[in-house]
């Protein structure tokens, strides 16, 4: 393979990429990638400036880490050609390709793959582009045949859920879950303070007061995990002719009559996942995952049995309590809120009511706007920052 230039050493840069579930299905393998291209940069004569590695990165995108950093050594010049073991270690999807090919063409190198099955001519370019293609294609039944396998084993009763709801674990076999008692203990307490009109900033506090420690191992705890506890129907008990209606009859048929499950949904959503870069404070890039979620039609909403463990009538007064009150102050309201639903920010938001109670007993209840935390204050109006009016609070005392 000539230099870009055609005198002068040849220098390259080894790419190599893979994401998190290519290396367990394919055997692909950073290690065996990088090998691989080092065999070839020797046999074919190149000085290797640089090995650059994506690990569990997708190829349906070009915000990369390792991918950036070899856009930056292209552009600093000095480079005949960019090495990957397959095309679709660059990308997986041809605009890609194409956008590469261009980008490092303007510096005078040439982007290459082991498999390429063409050259630079027209004819080249066209067995390319249908390589390109084809990886495109794959990827799709691959994601297409995941999803459908997925779908078959929920339709059966198995559970094929990646991470089991907080409170559960996987059996042995791995195709159900079981209790486990000392997160679902957790989870119990999570309904009791809910139905005891806690809402969930509340919540919040009295796990981190009382060291309990988040799903994920974090001292605080999420609101909005909090929240998503409370509506989970896994933790919701069904009898048995409520899951039976929600399941195939053979399914239905391997269940106790006698007992009650929760519901594990499965196809409620689609969700779409791209990976963004942007600037940190230190200089350089940070990169994070996006996804974005589309509630499919209810008909095709797949249910799969679960243990049942939290009484019924706590799950619906906790349920009850959270959605109609916006934290335990609501509970001793013995006056309507007059203007609930009608009065409405300058920012054009409707006001939300809150009631704070001082040491001396008193509870003082107010209209704030949901776009700052801090009372009378909206964080955006037409007229830019402003205080509310006092008269919106109503101070009252022994409420």
């Amino acid at each position: 393979m000539p230099s870009t230039n055609g005198h002068g050493p040849k220098r390259a840069i080894l790419y190599a990429r893979v994401s998190t579930d290519e290396q367990a299905r394919s055997g692909y393998s950073l290690a065996q990638q990088i090998e691989a291209l080092r065999e070839y940069a020797a046999r074919e004569g190149y000085e290797v400036l640089e090995e650059v590695q994506d690990a569990g990165q997708s190829g349906a995108s070009l915000e990369r880490p390792g991918m950036d950093r070899v856009r930056d050594l292209v552009a600093a010049g000095g480079v005949s050609v960019v090495l990957a073991q397959d095309r679709d270690r660059i990308a997986r999807e041809p605009a890609y390709h194409y956008l590469l090919r261009r980008e490092f063409e303007e510096h005078g190198t040439k982007l290459r793959a082991m498999n390429d099955r063409g050259d630079d001519s027209p004819e080249g370019e066209l067995t390319d582009g249908i390589l390109d293609q084809l990886a495109k294609y794959e990827r799709a039944k691959i994601a297409e045949r995941t999803r459908r396998g997925m779908m078959r084993k929920a339709r059966v009763g198995r559970v094929v859920v990646t991470r089991p709801a907080y409170g559960f674990r996987y059996n042995e076999a791995r195709d159900a879950l079981v209790v486990c008692e000392p997160e679902m203990a957790v989870v119990e307490k999570v309904f009791w303070l809910a139905a005891d009109g806690l809402g969930q900033r509340a919540i919040q506090t009295r796990l981190f007061k009382e060291g309990v420690p988040s799903p994920t191992g974090k001292p605080h705890w999420d609101g909005r995990m909090i929240k998503r506890i409370v509506d989970n129907d896994a933790y919701r008990p069904h009898t048995f002719e409520e899951i039976s209606a929600l399941l195939a009859p053979e399914v239905a048929a391997t269940l106790d009559p006698d007992k009650e499950y929760g519901v594990q949904w499965y196809n409620r959503q689609r969700v779409t996942e791209r990976t963004i870069s942007e600037p940190d404070d230190s200089g350089g890039r940070r990169y994070r995952k996006t996804r974005t979620f589309k509630w499919r039609p209810r008909e095709e909403w797949i249910a799969a049995p679960v243990p049942a463990h939290v009484s019924r009538s706590l799950v619906d007064l906790a349920r009850s309590a959270m959605d109609g009150r916006s934290g335990r102050e609501r509970k001793y309201l013995n006056r309507p809120w007059e203007l609930r639903g009608l009065m409405r920010c300058q920012c054009k938001r409707k006001m939300k009511t809150r009631t704070t109670q001082l040491k001396n007993g008193t509870r003082y209840h107010y209209y704030h706007c949901p776009r700052n935390g801090r009372a009378y204050t909206c964080s955006r109006s037409v007229s830019g920052q402003r205080r509310l009016r006092p008269q919106f609070g109503i101070s009252s005392a022994g409420c």
